[in-house]
């Protein structure tokens, strides 16, 4: 066959009344939300608030501005549109106050910030947060989410890589770390030795320990909340007030248990599995590593299934792959959780994976597989290499498809949107490799597939990605579930990742 390079149009959603748009901001601004008819829609959000004093009057400010309208920016009101309010866009009431607050004590977070124990450090300060979830849940009020105000110095001090200039204490060599988390006491210390078991960035610990209370969270940065538009040197750059608004009312939204749009063409019957590997933070080095799907359905919602570890990872070819056994349960494992979450029959099983499927594996899945359902395995990564440019100022039109034969296409995500006249990236856009490795489909289809897929990601409200949700989250999820692998209470949905 000869090459071709098309353009797609741009994925409709549908929101409410079943009304179509290719953009989030203008459908849930005119029609409102996908879900504003249904029975599960939340008609207004109950949530509890925990954070320092100075975070919670950060958020309740913000909140008031929130329920309201907020001016977009006039001369790009395409890229930068006014939010009209959350009841206005979501159908949904956003309360004055939250239904349950904890206010943290500043003195004592500040101290455990410093401490030179990166492990002790994130512990104690995801146990501040823990404790206000705790006693939540053993009142009566029904909480859709809860949402954590962190001050800036949590987000500085607490990442793998943070340096603490005036820590507290000693800091703890690997070695030491190594014994800790095998349980060793120490002699003039007292310490769980758990905590060396968890991850040391306070966000993925706080999103795993967490789901056993049962309520999404929504970590927001206080400076996040800052009330102006304005970016002077020396503070933290942000977008304007309306884009933080629809972003994070988006997100608050759909933790809430509400669907805000749906991909209008989504095939029924068909779902789409992303597979996410992620090597143990305690041996980046070790071929051991742990490995979890992310279902994706026609209606938008998302599961998550973690599978085994084991010796995935090949620095050889720097890649993961799962022995025949492992890719079996995985698979299998990940339906399960959809037929006692949803359960309606499947058509189709579209297998996404950045590292691609080798034999062993492949005949694993296809052993999960059910009768009768079409099993297709897809490579789906981001080509580094490959670069196309067009002539004038312009970079590349988003939807851009560069199809190499039947079996292989590369599709861009990102790139000028003429529907907002701009280009809203930073760099020169970068394609997604498709290829079709098991299985029979067609590739165009494929490829509308996908790109359907870049517009799936409810934790933002933008016009699309540059990669479909079912890759571009892996890292994510993989982070959350295997750096905390002592963590053994779950939730499959989707919202409690993001």
């Amino acid at each position: 066959m000869s090459e071709a390079v098309t353009i797609l149009d741009e994925p409709k959603l549908v929101f409410r009344y079943g009304q179509r748009a290719s953009d989030p901001h203008d459908g849930l601004a005119l029609f409102g939300a996908y879900d504003a008819d249904h029975p599960s829609h939340p008609r207004s959000v109950s949530y509890a608030l925990i954070g320092t004093r100075s975070g919670a009057d950060a958020f309740l400010a913000w909140s008031a501005q929130m329920a309201g309208p907020l001016p977009g920016k006039d001369d790009s009101l395409r890229l930068w549109p006014h939010f009209p309010g959350f009841e206005a866009a979501f159908g949904a009431a956003w309360p004055n106050a939250p239904t349950r607050a904890h206010v943290l004590d500043d003195a004592g977070l500040l101290a455990d910030v410093r401490d030179a124990d990166a492990s002790k450090r994130a512990a104690a300060v995801v146990d501040r947060y823990l404790d206000a979830l705790a006693k939540f849940r053993d009142r009566d009020e029904h909480l859709h989410v809860a949402v954590c105000v962190v001050p800036d110095v949590v987000w500085t001090n607490c990442r793998p890589k943070s340096f603490v200039a005036e820590a507290i204490g000693q800091r703890i060599s690997s070695g030491e770390k190594k014994l800790r988390r095998a349980g060793q006491g120490g002699l003039f210390e007292r310490y769980d030795p758990e905590i060396y078991s968890y991850s040391v960035d306070f966000r993925r610990q706080l999103k795993a320990r967490s789901m056993k209370y049962g309520i999404p969270i929504q970590i927001v940065r206080e400076s996040t909340l800052r009330l102006d538009d304005v970016n002077a040197l020396g503070i933290r750059g942000l977008t304007r007030r309306s884009d933080r608004a629809w972003n994070l009312g988006t997100a608050l939204y759909y933790k809430a248990c509400g669907r805000p749009w749906k991909v209008a063409d989504a095939r029924e019957g068909v779902c789409y599995v992303g597979i996410a590997y992620k090597q143990s933070d305690a041996d980046p080095r070790s071929r051991s590593a742990c490995c979890a799907a992310q279902m994706f359905i026609d209606s938008g919602d998302g599961l998550v299934f973690m599978g085994k570890f084991g010796p995935w990872y090949s620095p050889k070819d720097n890649a993961f792959h799962l022995d025949r056994e492992a890719a079996r349960d995985l698979l299998k494992g990940a339906l399960d959780s959809y037929a006692k979450n949803d359960g309606r029959p499947l058509r189709e099983i579209f297998l996404h994976c950045r590292s691609g499927l080798d034999r062993d594996e492949w005949r694993g899945f296809e052993e999960a597989c059910p009768d009768g359902v079409r099993l297709v395995g897809v490579r789906v990564r981001r080509d580094n290499g490959l670069r196309l440019m067009r002539e004038g100022t312009r970079p590349i039109l988003r939807g851009t498809t560069w199809k190499v034969s039947d079996r292989r296409a590369f599709l861009w995500g990102s790139g000028f949107k003429p529907s907002l006249r701009s280009y809203d990236g930073w760099e020169v856009p970068k394609p997604v490799q498709i290829e079709v490795q098991f299985g029979t489909a067609d590739i165009d289809q494929v490829a509308r597939d996908i790109y359907g897929l870049t517009k799936l990601n409810y934790n933002a409200c933008k016009l699309g990605e540059s990669e479909p949700v079912t890759v571009g989250f892996s890292d994510m999820v993989g982070e959350i579930l295997v750096s905390n692998p002592t963590v053994t209470d779950r939730r499959p949905q989707f919202r409690f990742y993001i």
